[in-house]
């Protein structure tokens, strides 16, 4: 399988060919506050206080200098920044293409029709339940929280590239269907399904039309992993190492950590904002044994591992590391070592 016909425009073959400490950075994410208006049940609450804005900005422009090609803002609740409009403007007069949020859905529409105006191209709006009942209840008991993201989704829809996003917990996971179904008449570019950690790492058997997937290829992508992978964990035989760690970073504060998922779990930063990030995570490419990390091994998405595994099989050699992976044989796995280079 083709990385690019997986949905996300980030990722492709020629990506995982060519990434190192020194090519176009892909994809970064800025956690903006740690505030929010919902008491989701699933949520990792992480972010703390608001990042300060002249850091914020200097991040920007860092990456910037590295020719990013997409930014992603997310809290919290990113919308409760007080200067989110300045740093869309700032990322897109700095000549990043792809300028994305992370909402609830739930603040008011002019917010979402300045922003979008401002630059923002890329929405990824919360979407738990398929009633007004049920959504109230998933967004922490909040009135009229269901009814208002609802309208967000199908306003914005009409305007820009929209992804909604369900996370599954044992309260609306008998419903999944008929969110997934409301959500694809709402406009949606996409559709993204998981478990909240909390819950395990595996789907539900579900059952959609072929018109729903051939429609929505992220959302046929997990849905056709159900019997092959979970979607959070590593396989014995996927990558020891990260190569996304090379073109891709999570910051918080004055922090850049592995990746998103690394930082919303407690996991470390590898190091301060600054001109020596990229060499820093190339160090942690060629020394981080994935299989060892707890984080890694119980959390890294399917997506992530499909990547990492193209990235070893075309370009490990070319950063500095042997590529070895465990591979499957009839009645279980080879064995495997994990040298250390560089």
């Amino acid at each position: 399988m083709r990385l690019e016909n997986i949905g996300f425009y980030t990722l492709s073959d020629k990506r995982a060919r060519q990434s190192s400490a020194t090519s176009r950075l892909m994809r970064c994410e800025m956690l903006l506050t740690g505030r929010c208006n919902f008491r989701c049940p699933y949520c990792r609450s992480v972010g703390g206080p608001d990042i300060d804005f002249n850091e914020a900005a200097e991040t920007i422009r860092l990456w910037a200098a590295d020719e990013l090609f997409a930014i992603r803002f997310s809290g919290g609740e990113p919308l409760l920044y007080p200067r989110i409009i300045e740093l869309v403007k700032l990322a897109k007069e700095s000549g990043i293409e792809h300028i994305a949020i992370s909402s609830n859905g739930s603040m008011p529409w002019a917010k979402y029709e300045a922003l979008t105006e401002a630059g923002v191209n890329d929405w990824s709006i919360s979407l738990d339940a398929c009633c007004a009942e049920d959504g109230d209840r998933m967004a922490g008991g909040v009135k009229g929280a269901w009814e208002r993201v609802i309208s967000t989704i199908r306003q914005l829809s009409t305007k820009t590239y929209v992804t909604v996003g369900i996370v599954l917990t044992e309260h609306n996971v008998f419903t999944i269907t008929k969110t997934i179904e409301l959500a694809a008449s709402l406009g949606v570019a996409d559709i993204r399904v998981i478990p909240a950690a909390q819950e395990g790492s595996t789907l539900p058997a579900i059952v959609l039309s072929h018109v729903i997937l051939s429609k929505y290829p992220i959302l046929a992508y997990r849905i056709g992993n159900i019997n092959y992978r979970t979607v959070r964990g590593l396989l014995d035989d996927d990558s020891r190492r990260c190569g996304l760690v090379l073109d891709d970073m999570a910051v918080m504060g004055d922090q850049h950590y592995p990746c998103i998922i690394y930082l919303r779990e407690g996991g470390a930063a590898i190091g301060n904002v600054g001109p020596n990030m990229r060499q820093e995570r190339m160090d942690r490419y060629r020394t981080h044994d994935t299989h060892q990390d707890p984080i890694c091994r119980k959390n890294c998405l399917d997506v992530c591992q499909d990547y990492n595994n193209r990235f070893e099989e075309t370009n490990a050699a070319a950063n500095g590391v042997e590529s070895i992976r465990l591979v499957r044989v009839a009645g279980g796995v080879s064995d495997t070592s994990f040298p250390i280079i560089g």
